[in-house]
């Protein structure tokens, strides 16, 4: 069976090479510091195999017709990118915050798209590989982590300007049977508790990067991998036990420490065919494509996480009817509902590539995404405005269940009389794990660079609009030209990069 229960996925991830580093300590995937992350995988898994949600949560593979998870779907139509974002978005709502799995389909989308292109241009055969990568892939389940930004080193320079020529991840060899790699990805989501890791290039490359213009996929315990973890937690409960406990984060900041890639998995390789070297730019463009789509569906949901958190302790203050507290819902609301309705956009005017896969507007999804990103610390500024400081500063829960203590605690806790003191430290509790925690910590930050940060949507929508034919309009409005030429929205999907690549590249 193609879709798996969280059980089969557990049981294999525990069995793999102990290659994660936590705080000094070498360590399994069944580590009790990486259960919050696990938790949110479980969702995932439950969810496929619950009929209630098969509609949202399942697809028919294209290779096979079989049913599979939709986290292993390559998006066949309109229809799939629209069920992929309200997927994303309501399993979202029910663990709080990130759903972490939409990376690895983000990044097979957008292999399946850059491959079949490449090949179709320069006669490689790497999308055959690639479709036997995905069989096995949806065959599996897999849950698996995009390896995507490097550390950079000097950033006003390129990858072969560095003084240390591995602070971008690179190919020091190619072979006919593979490719060996050094270097280091960081900010890696999931990969600490995912079956695979898919590495990929995180800009353009000049013809003197080619070393640099990599992409492939191996098991997240390949010899030679090392994950340095970094876990985030919510705070710990002992009496007041909610659907949100356990939910957690683990980053890897994983180093490939020469690591040798079988060429049947090897997607990308400038070193040993230099003519690849322009693809390293579109992939990496394409895959942060598609997770900023993604990001529409996910973002709203936390919008509308914190602004459901900031109605209830409103309304536990006894303020939830003034003006000023109505002004802020609305305006959280308004982001979730504008991010989600560019996602949706998107996907409506989507394209259809050479692969068959279907591609999310360009202009849209980075629309989205930088109005989300630009709100983020917004939204957490509203939820602590309306909570006042006991989120942060509350005693801890023990002293509201004292025999010596507990009395007075709840005593003085209470506000509105007609909720009981239980349900207003559960509140504040919840929100002192949504805007206070470890945890918080990171989302605030994913929230503004997770896919790229508000400026790198802004470089990405300015690169692809086209400011001549926008500026004719007041040319014309304005006397300066007689006629007003015909205005049509210029072409922004990775399809017309793609284009721009042929006229660069296509006699090589």
């Amino acid at each position: 069976m193609a879709i798996k229960t969280y059980d089969e996925y557990f049981n294999r991830i525990k069995k793999m090479r102990r290659n994660l580093y936590i705080a000094g300590d070498k360590v399994g995937r069944d580590d009790e510091r990486l259960q919050g992350q696990l938790r949110i995988f479980r969702e995932t898994y439950d969810r496929a195999n619950d009929p209630d949600w098969e509609n949202l949560c399942t697809a028919a593979s294209h290779l096979t017709g079989e049913k599979i998870s939709r986290f292993t779907h390559i998006h066949q139509s309109v229809d799939d990118l629209l069920k992929k974002q309200q997927m994303t978005r309501l399993l979202c709502h029910r663990v709080g915050g990130c759903i972490m799995r939409c990376m690895g389909i983000d990044v097979m989308n957008a292999l399946s798209v850059v491959t079949h292109e490449m090949d179709q241009l320069l006669g490689t055969d790497t999308n055959k590989n690639f479709l036997k990568y995905l069989r096995y892939w949806q065959d599996n389940d897999i849950s698996a982590n995009c390896a995507q930004t490097d550390t950079k080193g000097d950033r006003l320079k390129r990858p072969h300007e560095q003084v240390d020529p591995d602070l971008y991840l690179r190919i020091v060899e190619s072979r006919p049977d593979g490719i060996v790699v050094r270097g280091a990805k960081i900010d890696n989501t999931t990969a600490p508790v995912g079956d695979e890791i898919v590495a990929v290039p995180v800009r353009f490359m000049t013809d003197k990067d080619s070393d640099y213009a990599v992409a492939f996929a191996i098991p997240a315990d390949w010899e030679g991998v090392k994950m340095l973890v970094r876990p985030a937690y919510l705070h710990k409960t002992k009496y007041l036990h909610s659907p949100v406990e356990g939910i957690g984060d683990a980053e890897s900041f994983t180093i490939f420490d020469d690591v040798f890639v079988p060429r049947e998995r090897v997607f990308l390789d400038g070193k040993g065919d230099p003519r690849q070297t322009p693809f390293a730019g579109f992939l990496a463009l394409l895959f942060a494509h598609y997770h900023r789509h993604s990001y529409t569906g996910c973002k709203p949901a936390i919008s509308e996480i914190l602004a459901s958190a900031a109605a209830l302790v409103a309304d536990y203050n006894g303020i939830e009817r003034t003006t000023a507290v109505r002004d802020k819902l609305a305006h959280m609301i308004t982001t979730a509902e504008l991010v989600f309705a560019a996602g949706q956009m998107s996907a409506y005017r989507a394209e259809k590539s050479s692969s068959g896969t279907w591609v999310p507007d360009e202009i849209l999804t980075n629309a989205g995404r930088k109005l989300a990103g630009e709100e983020i610390y917004n939204e957490f500024k509203i939820v602590a405005d309306l909570a006042g400081g006991l989120c942060a500063t509350m005693p801890f829960e023990e002293e509201f269940f004292s025999e010596e203590t507990g009395k007075l605690a709840n005593k003085y806790l209470m506000r509105n009389p007609k909720i009981s003191a239980e349900n207003q430290q559960r509140c504040f509790r919840g929100i002192e794990n949504l805007i206070v925690s470890d945890l918080a910590g990171v989302m605030q930050v994913a929230g503004l660079h997770g896919g790229g940060s508000p400026q790198m949507e802004t470089i990405t929508m300015m690169g692809r609009y086209d400011l001549e034919s926008l500026k004719s309009i007041a040319k014309y409005l304005f006397g300066i030209e007689k006629e007003l030429p015909k205005y049509e929205r210029p072409p922004v999907t990775p399809r017309a990069m793609l284009e721009r690549f042929r006229e660069l590249y296509g006699k090589t």
